[in-house]
């Protein structure tokens, strides 16, 4: 037998953290850092952002009430930046810390805390040992006073755990313990088996009206679905699984992870029981539903495209600074692409279904003047400054890396199968093997399609991710069976406008590049009060009219070429001539050719 030492899993870690509830009306947690063997004036940090979501965050903001002791006695503490410490400690001795952490963001990227619910990363939470980011770590997750009832959830390996799940967990290094979100308090949770796997599913603030047996059902087949897609009838490579979702009010999001995965949804969007007498066939999911189910299936793809197949930048995180990548067109778009796609296939969606989100996603980067500005590898590269840091203008100077290369992935797909030589589920199960579910690069992908694709594609990728030249759509998707029509596309877009219409007023959100708000002088956080128009004769006076919907303005125009919006900026009133714009069009997709549709989106499993 080896000895135990600090690198076995049973021994104890060097490096161990307690997190407790200090006060759920302040939504303050306390933490206990525990280090057997420091350095000599040990330095501590805490990460700037999380992977996966690609903006630095500032998480130290949070961190208060930073004390440390070494035999009993205080150690002082240098603060050397925003998020980095050094204790004036010595080597060897035991060093022990204590801080707490405000929490009262209920997004996926952080914590939060309150007499109801707690979360949290250990990237908002865990101060990293620098210098000893890849020994074990354990964390204890206390019970207490405020937790009485509650339950834990977590992807971590439990050590020593009660039936709640407060107690002790283990990870083999810093980088395991920032990829495990935990979920604590009293929330609805079960379990399935997909693929030989258990997977748990937890859902907090949830009404006693969800429908859980359904949610459960629709993910294992999500789940059953992917693991087939990746690897037929073996083994995926994580031994259990924890779905996380938090429903509120009005929310939206997900965080993946390597066996896990945190998510918010609309409470309305949670799937409804059935009503007496009527059949499990005839319940229809709502929208609602149906992008939720969209948003498990996306953060459960992720599972391998880019928590273990990644940018070969993300090879090692660095949480101090930006970690800049040219392929989330690439692990994010791709994503897109399939998230829907596996709902087809997992026959939670049917073709028209499937096929009208696709057409969104078409429309969605048409719409957006951006992608004629920036492509989808700068437009990654950027999405720390530009993606992330949303403003006024941000359509029109950068294009979304989800939506764009969800279409270059369609693009690819389709071509590859209009040739006859392969498809991109089989490049994606390459690119798995080719990279040992790794580091990639885009050389990496160029190198699958041309073996499986029997030429280069390197003209394809320059063309539709390296330009902004527009992506070849409609011959593609008529090749394939679908039919591409034209609807008119809605008022506001056709004007150029974003806006939000909310206790009657209209307040326009973007102006739209190149468009006719743009042109008549309107501009982002204006309030369109009204429209006139001029005298129908000569001694009349003009005619004005007061308006609280968009829509409202085309049965007042009356085919009038040209009206004047009257504006309130600033607290002044403008009045901006407005040519009322040509009609613009929506791509409409349906089905034309069945067989030829069903050949791509019945496409078999992995072998």
């Amino acid at each position: 037998m080896p000895p135990k030492t600090a690198q076995t899993p049973t021994a104890r870690p060097g490096v161990r953290y307690t997190v407790s509830v200090q006060s759920a009306h302040a939504h303050l947690f306390s933490v206990t850092l525990l280090v057997d063997q420091p350095a000599k004036n040990q330095r501590l940090s805490l990460p700037v952002w999380i992977p996966g979501s690609y903006l630095v965050r500032e998480f130290s903001q949070n961190l208060q009430q930073l004390r440390a002791w070494q035999n009993g006695q205080p150690v002082g503490l240098k603060q050397l930046d925003k998020h980095r410490w050094q204790a004036q400690a010595e080597a060897g001795q035991p060093l022990e810390l204590q801080y707490e952490v405000y929490a009262y963001d209920a997004s996926v990227r952080t914590a939060f805390l309150d007499a109801a619910r707690g979360f949290f990363n250990a990237t908002s939470l865990c101060l990293q040992v620098l210098g000893q980011e890849d020994r074990p770590h354990a964390l204890e997750i206390a019970a207490g006073e405020a937790t009485q009832d509650w339950q834990v959830a977590t992807g971590l390996t439990p050590h020593s755990v009660d039936t709640d799940g407060f107690g002790h967990y283990r990870a083999k290094d810093y980088d395991e313990l920032a990829d495990c979100p935990v979920e604590m308090g009293r929330f609805w949770s079960a379990r399935f088996i997909a693929a030989g796997v258990e997977h748990r599913f937890v859902v907090a603030g949830a009404g006693a009206w969800m429908d859980g047996e359904r949610l459960l059902e629709d993910t294992r087949k999500i789940c059953e679905t992917q693991i087939a897609f990746w690897h037929g009838k073996q083994a995926p490579p994580f031994s259990r699984y924890v779905f996380m979702l938090y429903a509120s009010a009005d929310g939206y999001g997900g965080l993946e992870h390597r066996n896990s995965t945190a998510l918010i949804c609309q409470r309305a969007d949670l799937p409804r029981p059935r009503a007496p007498g009527e059949t499990k066939a005839a319940l229809k999911a709502t929208d609602g539903y149906t992008t939720l189910l969209g948003l498990i299936s996306h953060e459960y793809f992720h599972t391998w495209n880019v928590k273990r197949l990644r940018p070969a930048e993300f090879a090692r995180y660095d949480y101090n600074t930006e970690n800049h990548t040219e392929l989330l067109w690439f692990f994010e778009g791709f994503t897109s692409y399939y998230d829907d796609l596996m709902l087809r296939r997992a026959g939670l969606i049917d073709d028209t279904a499937y096929l009208q989100l696709v057409a969104k996603t078409i429309n969605q980067v048409q719409q957006t003047p951006g992608r004629l500005v920036q492509d989808v590898a700068q437009a990654s590269f950027d999405a720390w400054v530009k993606y992330y840091r949303v403003n006024e203008n941000t359509p029109n100077a950068t294009v979304s890396y989800y939506t764009k290369g969800a279409l270059v992935a369609l693009c690819l797909d389709l071509t590859l199968r209009a040739e006859g030589h392969s498809t991109l589920d089989a490049v994606m199960r390459e690119l798995w093997q080719r990279c040992e579910g790794g580091p990639m690069r885009e050389a990496d992908l160029l190198r699958a399609l041309k073996r499986l694709g029997r030429r280069s594609f390197e003209g394809e990728i320059a063309a539709w991710v390296h330009s902004t030249a527009d992506l070849p759509l409609p011959s593609l998707l008529q090749g394939q069976g679908v039919k591409v029509s034209h609807d008119k596309a809605p008022l506001a877009q056709q004007l150029g406008l974003r806006v939000s219409e909310a206790g009657g007023a209209v307040v326009l959100k973007t102006v739209l590049r190149g468009g006719a708000a743009e042109a008549a002088g309107m501009a982002a956080g204006d309030e369109w009060l009204g429209v006139e128009f001029a005298a129908a004769k000569r001694g009349t006076a003009p005619e004005a009219w007061r308006i609280h919907k968009l829509d409202e303005v085309p049965a007042l125009r009356a085919q009038r070429p040209r009206l004047t919006a009257l504006l309130s900026r600033d607290k002044r009133l403008l009045r901006c001539g407005l040519d009322w714009p040509t009609e613009s069009q929506a791509v409409r997709l349906g089905v034309a050719d069945a067989p030829r549709l069903a050949a791509w989106l019945d496409a078999p499993t992995a072998p």
